[in-house]
């Protein structure tokens, strides 16, 4: 047969039209040196220049008290062992301490309005929410009040109880700031499992086939069957049947199983850490279950530790407001009693 004869026999295949790939971002790339909580460089006056800007945002840092279950339970333990220390008088009550002291524990300072009598003398403390006051620029302090109002106090009607900051001496700023990072790191971890359960996809997987006889319409009725299978009735199984389909044709890829290596376990752990070291708090008093038999040591001990190291410090720094109480009517402390008796 000859060579023009043969190739009237050839079979031309046409080629197959080839399906358009199709592709999404999953977002824009994040910045890595970008929301630092220490990024700030001072204290300025506010716009109309009448009152000193806090450096950190106070009723950001009270929201974040719900961000984690240690963060904001640490605090008011403290202000508890604060309160155990205290001995109350007729110029600061128990109840004056403990919101002055919870204060401190989360912004880093507290203040006490002097109540004085017709000759000058303070009788009483009262306790002014931190989250509202501010300082004056021409000296004093405000406190704000809804509707834009306020309410301006003289530098001696005032006790302001602060905890030192290097960096200015206006406001006092507390020591947990170098935590939040993992402070927010724990919260989007919890909030990322909790939408795992919620979304029947969990943690995501690509939907890959390869089949050139999918038909427009049976991808779109996949489409429908996975967006149907979110949510509430979830985990549901789904049927596909491709006519004259190769093996393989559909596969299903996880892009990333948030389960399996428990992550969230490593992850919560780390970060726990992290807040509780932020606070100085020892994990025996922070309700820490211990990962050996032993346990953590003697509790008896570990709180006197503590106490003595933590806690008696901060009572000296409210020591501070017996300067202005009147004699009879000043503050005392269970140690300086306990010494005194001793004595």
């Amino acid at each position: 047969m000859s060579k023009a004869r043969r190739k009237q026999h050839q079979v031309t295949q046409q080629p197959r039209q080839q399906q358009p790939m199709r592709a999404f971002t999953f977002g824009e790339p994040e910045q890595v040196l970008s929301g630092n909580i220490g990024e700030y460089v001072g204290v300025f006056p506010s716009d109309d220049g009448d009152i000193y800007k806090p450096p950190v945002s106070r009723t950001g840092l009270a929201k974040l008290l719900r961000a984690n279950a240690h963060h904001g339970a640490i605090p008011k333990f403290k202000r508890n062992l604060l309160l155990r220390e205290f001995i109350a008088s007729e110029g600061c009550s128990i109840q004056t301490m403990s919101r002055a002291g919870l204060d401190y524990m989360v912004f880093g300072d507290a203040f006490l309005y002097c109540d004085t009598n017709t000759f000058g003398e303070v009788l009483e403390l009262k306790h002014l929410p931190a989250i509202n006051m501010r300082v004056k620029v021409d000296g004093g302090y405000r406190m704000l009040l809804p509707d834009n109002k306020h309410m301006d106090f003289e530098p001696d009607e005032i006790v302001h109880v602060m905890d030192y900051d290097v960096e200015q001496t206006i406001y006092g700023l507390p020591d947990y700031l170098g935590g939040m990072q993992a402070l927010l790191l724990n919260e989007a971890a919890t909030l990322f499992r909790r939408r795992y359960y919620s979304n029947g996809a969990h943690a995501g997987y690509i939907f890959y086939t390869n089949d050139p006889d999918l038909t427009e319409e049976d991808e779109t009725n996949l489409r429908e069957q996975i967006s149907a299978s979110k949510g509430v009735g979830n985990f549901r199984s789904m049927f596909a049947n491709i006519p004259n389909g190769k093996e393989n044709a559909i596969q299903i890829i996880p892009v990333g199983d948030f389960q399996a290596k428990d992550e969230l376990e490593k992850v919560k752990n780390i970060t726990r850490n992290d807040v509780i070291a932020a606070w100085r708090m020892n994990p025996a008093l922070a309700g820490i279950i211990p990962e050996n038999s032993g346990g953590f040591g003697d509790i008896e001990k570990i709180d006197r530790v503590y106490t003595s190291n933590e806690i008696r410090p901060i009572c000296q720094l409210f020591n501070q407001v017996n300067d202005v109480l009147r004699e009879d009517r000043r503050i005392g402390w269970r140690e300086e009693n306990e010494k005194n008796e001793t004595a």
